[in-house]
């Protein structure tokens, strides 16, 4: 019976690494999707790891050697600490379509040092055996100390998880959105008190063999397996445009932040500025830069550069038109109604007009030759 559980926790690591190698490749293709299936995949993939180290684990004859006690102290496969963090933003991009992950949000993986401590630990351990600083026939007791670290770093992963979920909870309920993020944090929380249920007798030395001669980690393990399909199939298959456009906007939101964005591009006229981000529109507003995402992407159907880039557009055509832009390149031009850079101003142009600049050039001379 442990030999076909076993089995089935090493085909869950693989259709892991198949179903996040998909999201990965298909977040090419979904302009939609693309930041969202990027963090699941990488979510599904930690815990396609976190399986297969358990089957190698549990396996003899793979682990039970020299080579696969070094293997095993320098791989890291049990990867948890970010686990939390991945399952918040990625519950916030679903309802945020411009979020994306930056520099300020690298603290938040900070914690990951607490899995990969004791293969850093067991490197210089090796190190220092073949340098000769360690005597190879002494017993430092080191295999004793990797064991107990495994064992309570645990607790920090748990409360990790526990913690991003706490977060995820809150700012759906500020959301008041349910539908597939709520289904998600709910199902995460119930394996996390699963997982508390497992961690207490785990974590008390009286208990702690016990309960992994009477259970092993199955108890563990088979629900992340079923985690892994689970996120696999409705993560490939969900539509992100539409959990996006059911974040609820009432009239008292939507009014004030279209009149704030006018504002902003047709008196204050922003789009100018090259630099201009989400950010720096949400403080020239004064409102947070969700709302103003989620306005314009739900109300307004538009992400946020294809909004600007209009204006600029538009600001484009109106600039041919006047003589002294004659002796003026069409990068000249470009640049003066706020584009960073030509391909840009070449992509948004066709994105919204359907040709090319020089097209759209061509066409007005003839226009203008016919007249």
């Amino acid at each position: 019976m442990a030999g076909i559980l076993r089995t089935i926790i090493l085909l869950g690591a693989i259709q892991g690494f198949i179903v996040g190698a998909l999201l990965a490749s298909s977040a090419r293709r979904d302009r939609h999707g693309a930041r969202q299936k990027r963090l699941l995949a990488i979510l599904i993939g930690l815990l396609a790891m976190a399986c297969l180290n358990i089957y190698l684990f549990e396996t003899p004859g793979l682990m039970n050697t020299p080579l696969g006690n070094i293997l095993s102290a320098l791989i890291p496969l049990i990867v948890v600490m970010p686990i939390g963090p991945l399952l918040y933003f990625y519950v916030r991009s679903l309802l945020e379509p411009e979020f994306r992950l930056s520099r300020r949000h690298r603290r938040h993986f900070y914690s990951t040092a607490i899995d990969l401590f004791p293969h850093a630990a067991a490197a210089v351990y090796i190190i220092l055996l073949v340098l000769g600083v360690l005597n190879p026939h002494k017993n430092y007791g080191f295999g004793t100390f990797l064991d107990d670290y495994q064992q309570y770093a645990d607790i920090p992963r748990w409360l990790s998880l526990s913690i991003y979920l706490w977060l995820a909870s809150r700012y759906l309920a500020t959301a008041r959105i349910g539908g597939w993020p709520k289904t998600l944090v709910r199902v995460f929380t119930a394996f996390a008190i699963l997982w508390f249920i497992f961690l207490v007798p785990y974590e008390i030395p009286r208990t702690s063999d016990w309960l992994l001669d009477r259970f092993d980690w199955f108890p563990l393990y088979l629900p992340i397996v079923g985690l892994i399909y689970w996120l696999g199939v409705k993560g490939y298959f969900i539509s992100y445009r539409l959990i996006a456009m059911k974040t609820a906007l009432t009239p008292e939101i939507v009014n004030p932040a279209v009149q704030a964005l006018k504002k902003a591009m047709e008196q204050d006229r922003l789009w100018l500025d090259p630099a201009l981000n989400l950010g720096g529109l949400s403080r020239h507003c004064g409102l947070p830069p969700k709302t103003l995402s989620a306005v314009l992407n739900q109300h307004l159907e538009k992400t946020f550069n294809a909004w600007v880039n209009e204006y600029r557009i538009t600001a484009f055509k109106d600039r041919l038109l006047q003589p002294e832009s004659r002796e003026l390149t069409i990068a000249g031009i470009a640049y003066d109604c706020g584009f960073n850079s030509l391909p840009t101003f070449q992509r948004a142009f066709k994105s919204l007009t359907g040709i090319t600049p020089k097209e759209y050039l061509r066409k007005r001379e003839i226009k203008s030759g016919s007249e």
